[in-house]
């Protein structure tokens, strides 16, 4: 077997074990996809031109409150800058890549993809770039796959769902619950604390603008917080 199939394989395995969270959030996804007046092919067609789970229901929230398309944009691009620290961390190991190859990567570059690929990188440093490739893509095929899967079943279920049963609160549930497990240190817990905070000051700020203010405020923090961290 060519040592490319066998990295892709070994990538395919090593994401299985996210379906756990996968299909619920996706499922979640396509329910209030639903309960917003999004059809089903709408639905679709979103979670596959975005592909970009906490993004998109940022961007859902806002599209219920009408938001205007700048500030739906906006906050898209601030919940997914983490991608660029992702992208500068792969770049040695797969910046050797044609550009249409980077560009495919970059579009299914997500969490999962970018744990499981620079762990693997860094434990098997003798991986030509062909091989690196493909454990990347190995990776995100399957996550890929169910998640769309997944998007689709919840939108069909969110079309059964009684508006009385009111699921608004799934969303900051939703994302307490992504962002809780990533608090593991100082510079951590900063940003936290001054995003959260002055987000909740400027809550009557029209469209949540308040949230792209406290968010940016946070990273400000953090990076403070960080650089003194580093000093100490």
């Amino acid at each position: 077997m060519p040592n490319s199939r066998k990295a892709f394989l070994r990538g395919a395995a090593h994401a299985l074990p996210f379906f756990v969270v996968i299909i619920p959030f996706a499922m979640l996804f396509g329910v209030l996809s639903a309960e917003a007046g999004l059809g089903p092919w709408e639905t679709q067609v979103f979670s596959v031109a975005v592909f970009a789970g906490a993004s998109q229901l940022a961007a859902l929230q806002l599209m219920q409150d009408q938001a205007p398309l700048l500030v739906i944009l906006a906050t898209g691009l601030a919940v997914n800058l983490r991608m660029m620290m992702y992208s500068v961390a792969l770049t040695p190991h797969l910046g050797g890549a044609p550009l249409g190859i980077r560009a495919t990567i970059a579009y299914f570059l997500v969490d999962q993809s970018f744990a499981l690929s620079l762990a693997e990188f860094e434990k098997r440093a003798e991986m030509g770039l062909s091989e690196r490739i493909a454990y990347f893509f190995g990776t995100v095929a399957p996550i890929t796959v169910i998640w769309n899967i997944s998007t689709a079943v919840g939108a069909q279920m969110g079309r059964a769902v009684p508006e009385s049963w009111g699921l608004d609160f799934a969303m900051p549930i939703t994302f307490i619950g992504m962002t809780a497990a990533m608090l593991r240190s100082l510079p951590h817990g900063v940003a936290m604390v001054v995003s959260v905070g002055l987000t909740l000051m400027l809550w009557a700020m029209p469209y949540g603008t308040g949230l792209l203010i406290g968010a940016a405020a946070g990273m400000a923090a953090g990076a403070v917080a960080e650089s003194w961290k580093e000093r100490r």
